[in-house]
C-alpha cells in the first residue's frame, strides 16, 4: 500500500488597508456557492469574523464538522484550519482584524496582559447563533455596517467596536479555562497542528536569522521530514512562507515609518537590500522603493497574489 496522501491546507494572506482597523469583505459578491471547486482547508494570518446573512451548509473547523444556518456567526483565530461549503447560494459577509494590534491598543505597555488576552481569544474557534449571543452578534453587524457605509469617524468607531468585540470574546472564553473546550487548537489532532509551532516561531522571530532546521526543531521533526510535511500541508516551502511573512512585515514598516530600505530590510529579517528587493519583487511585482512611492497602486496586490496562487477568494 502506498503512503496515505496528506491533505493540503492553504495559506491565505490578507492585508488590512492602511489606516483601517480591519479588512471587510461585504456585499453581493459574497453571495455564492461556498466550497465549489475546492477540497482543502485553509487558514489566515488574521482573525476572521463571519456572519451568515442567509443560507445553510457546513463549516469544517479543523477536524470538527459544524452545520450552520441563517443568522449564525463564526469567530476563527489566525492559523486555524477551516473551510465553508454549501450546496446552493449562501450569503456570508466577513471582516478580518489583527488581534495582536488590538490587544496592544487595549493594554499599552503591559506585555503580560497582552499575552493573556491573545491566549484567551485565540484559544478556540466558535460557530454561534445570533439569538443566543445577541450582544456579540449586534457588535459584529454594527462593525460591518460601519465599514459598508463609511460615515464620518467610521475608522475610529470601528476601532472601538472591535475592541469591544475582543472584550466580549475574552468574557466568553475566560470561564472555559477549567472546562474542555468544544474546539481547541492545542488538542486538535489535525495535520496542521504538527507544523503549528513553526508557524508561530516565524510570526514571533521573523526578524531573526531562521533556518529550516530551527523550524524543524520547533516541531520536533527531522529537517527532511519537516520540509516535506510543511510543503504538503501549506502548499508552500517553509522558507518561501517565511519570506512572504517578512514581505508583509516590510509593507507594514514602510507604511508606518520613513526608514531607509537598508533599515527596513534588516528589521524584517532580510540580510541585505539585494535579498529584500528580490523577495519583494517576487511577491509584489515591483521594488520596495516603487511600492513605497506608489503604495496605493499596490495595496491589494499581495492579497491578490496569494489568493490566485492558493485558490483563495
Amino acid at each position: 500500500m502506498g503512503r496515505k496522501k496528506r491533505p493540503t491546507i492553504e495559506f491565505r494572506f490578507y492585508e488590512i488597508p492602511q489606516g483601517q482597523s480591519c479588512l471587510a469583505l461585504l456585499g453581493e459578491k459574497w453571495i455564492r456557492i461556498y466550497g465549489e471547486g475546492e477540497n482543502a482547508l485553509h487558514f489566515h494570518n488574521l482573525f476572521e469574523v463571519g456572519y451568515c446573512r442567509y443560507g445553510n451548509g457546513e463549516i469544517v473547523l479543523d477536524e470538527r464538522n459544524c452545520q450552520y444556518v441563517t443568522n449564525m456567526f463564526s469567530l476563527i483565530p489566525p492559523n486555524y484550519p477551516h473551510t465553508t461549503t454549501s450546496k446552493e447560494e449562501n450569503f456570508w459577509e466577513y471582516f478580518f482584524f489583527d488581534p495582536e494590534i488590538v490587544v496592544q491598543q487595549i493594554y499599552p505597555d503591559n506585555t503580560p496582559k497582552q499575552r493573556e488576552a491573545i491566549q484567551i481569544i485565540n484559544k478556540r474557534a466558535d460557530l454561534l447563533y445570533a439569538d443566543e449571543d445577541q450582544e456579540m452578534a449586534e457588535l459584529i453587524k454594527r462593525i460591518m455596517e460601519e465599514m459598508r457605509d463609511k460615515r464620518s469617524y467610521y475608522k475610529e468607531t470601528t476601532q472601538n467596536l472591535i475592541k469591544a468585540l475582543v472584550f466580549l470574546m475574552m468574557r466568553k472564553h475566560k470561564p472555559m479555562d477549567a472546562e474542555k473546550p468544544v474546539i481547541t487548537e492545542m488538542e486538535s489532532s489535525g495535520d496542521m497542528m504538527t507544523i503549528k509551532p513553526a508557524i508561530e516561531y516565524i510570526e514571533e522571530k521573523y526578524a531573526d536569522e531562521i533556518r529550516a532546521l530551527d523550524l524543524a526543531n520547533a516541531c520536533n521533526m527531522s529537517e527532511t521530514h519537516f520540509r516535506r510535511t510543511f510543503a504538503e500541508i501549506i502548499n508552500m516551502a517553509p522558507m518561501d512562507y517565511l519570506n512572504l511573512v517578512r514581505v508583509q512585515k516590510a509593507c507594514d514598516t514602510m507604511k508606518k515609518t520613513d526608514h531607509s530600505m537598508e533599515i527596513v530590510a534588516v528589521e524584517c529579517g532580510f540580510g541585505n537590500v539585494s535579498t529584500f528587493n528580490r523577495n519583494f519583487k517576487k511577491y509584489l511585482g515591483t521594488s520596495p522603493y516603487q511600492w513605497k512611492k506608489n503604495k496605493d497602486n499596490y495595496a491589494n496586490k499581495l492579497l491578490d497574489y496569494n489568493i490566485h496562487a492558493l485558490k483563495g477568494w
